[in-house]
């Protein structure tokens, strides 16, 4: 997702790629070192207003880094590597362009790292869509980002399964709803909030599944652990009084709600990234 200050960050965090021999190494010492591949935007790179700004607010907090503690303590020789790219789109995944990897692309990197240690790979996650659509006050952009979705995200998919091969799990993503923060605004912020749920995140969100799916991918059920649809259920937020659940969530998850400096800023805060950690782990079986 893209920081509402819009910064973009050229610093790579990533562990160094091997080649061919020293996958054959891996294979022959007897280590069984295996990779947890973290791949997306800025919430696969842990960003926060909190974080260093020369690192475009990349912290260590994020879900990769949060999902690669509870793995490993189940695979204790697991390592992280992490090729998030905040700002990044499906478009720039494919191209480049934002961050700068040693092989082109994003996906060009992700997929040389796959066919190097093609049977020492324990997961990939991924999480890619969200800057597609930039319009924050209304939703001019969905028609457009759609169809961007729509054309790239099938041909990243395809790229990382064949490099991975058939038996690595592969895990997407859906989407929460940072806008859902407007409900605090009044009638016509909440008439927004709703707008955007139903008209823009669930629709992305179920679309993104079947691709996910189409892949052979799972998807960390992210919409749910946020309870984006739920105006029902009415919950105090600090501060505010009741508001449904949703909203509560997004406010105490995410750093939207937050005042200036900090915020509003649409990426999780640390106990959000848990939240989205818990998500893919579920779906992995950890």
């Amino acid at each position: 997702m893209k920081h509402m200050r819009s910064v973009l960050g050229a610093g790579l965090l990533i562990v160094a790629l091997a080649g061919p021999a020293a996958a054959t190494s891996e294979a022959s010492d007897g280590h069984a070192r295996q990779y947890y591949l973290s791949l997306g935007d800025s919430l696969a790179a842990g960003v926060q207003p909190i974080g260093d700004p020369d690192q475009a607010f990349r912290t260590n907090d994020g879900y990769p880094d949060q999902l690669f503690a509870i793995a490993r303590q189940e695979v204790p020789k697991l390592s992280l590597v992490k090729l998030g790219c905040p700002g990044e789109t499906t478009t720039s995944m494919l191209e480049g362009g934002i961050c700068t990897y040693p092989h082109g692309s994003q996906l060009d990197e992700a997929v040389q790292f796959l066919k190097a240690h093609r049977a020492f790979v324990a997961f990939v996650t991924i999480d890619i869509g969200a800057n597609d659509f930039p319009c924050t006050t209304d939703l001019s952009c969905v028609p457009s980002g759609v169809a961007s979705v729509q054309a790239n995200l099938p041909v990243i998919m395809a790229a990382l399964r064949e490099a991975a091969g058939p038996d690595v799990p592969i895990v997407g993503m859906s989407l929460y709803n940072p806008f859902l923060a407007y409900w605090l605004a009044g009638p016509d912020g909440q008439q927004f909030a709703q707008a955007t749920t139903f008209q823009a995140v669930v629709p992305l969100n179920n679309l993104l599944e079947g691709l996910f799916a189409a892949a052979g991918a799972e998807t960390a059920d992210v919409e749910g652990a946020f309870s984006t649809t739920d105006f029902t259920t009415m919950v105090p937020l600090p501060g505010v009084g009741n508001v449904p659940l949703n909203v509560a969530r997004i406010c105490m998850w995410t750093w939207i709600c937050a005042p200036a400096p900090l915020g509003p800023d649409n990426h999780l805060n640390a106990a959000g990234y848990g939240v989205v950690a818990d998500a893919f782990a579920a779906e992995l079986g950890y």
